[in-house]
């Protein structure tokens, strides 16, 4: 993976680019945690070789994987990152295409790049924090309560 830092008048902004056969999910909750963040943004596109995305099944309270085995483009990556109780936590959707023009969808759970992935973070001058809801069976952003 490669990275730099944009000049930003807000949080910093950084540009990461990786690597054929890097793990974007890894590449990006390795990013997360050793620059320490707590509140940013996410966007990219690339492409994969081969990727796999969930559907969150309410009932099982988990992900249903659902593996893209052939050569896709990422065509978008949104996603967030906020602390959690065991470090930055990463949450990203993404939509891939696939030969035909049709696309798969869903949280992105890992994706072999092939040959690149482009992203861009914008960190937020904030904390936002994951909370556990184990009768959902996730952790989600829970933001501080504020007076208006």
């Amino acid at each position: 993976m490669k990275t730099t830092r944009l000049p930003s008048d807000g949080g910093a902004v950084f540009v990461l680019v990786g690597e054929p056969g890097e793990d974007a999910f890894g590449v990006l909750s390795e990013f997360a945690k050793g620059n320490q963040l707590t509140a940013a943004q996410i966007t990219g596109v690339g492409a994969f070789r081969r990727a796999t995305v969930g559907w969150f099944d309410r009932d099982a309270k988990d992900y249903r994987r659902i593996p893209v085995d052939q050569q896709c483009e990422l065509l978008s990556l949104v996603g967030d990152i906020a602390a959690a109780d065991d470090g930055p936590q990463v949450h990203a959707h993404v939509v891939l295409g696939l030969p035909d023009g049709t696309t798969r969808g869903g949280h992105l759970l890992s994706g072999e790049i092939w040959p690149t992935l482009e992203v861009v973070i914008r960190e937020t001058p904030a904390v936002l924090r994951k909370t556990s809801h184990p009768e959902l069976g996730l952790a989600l952003i829970d933001p501080p309560r504020t007076d208006r």
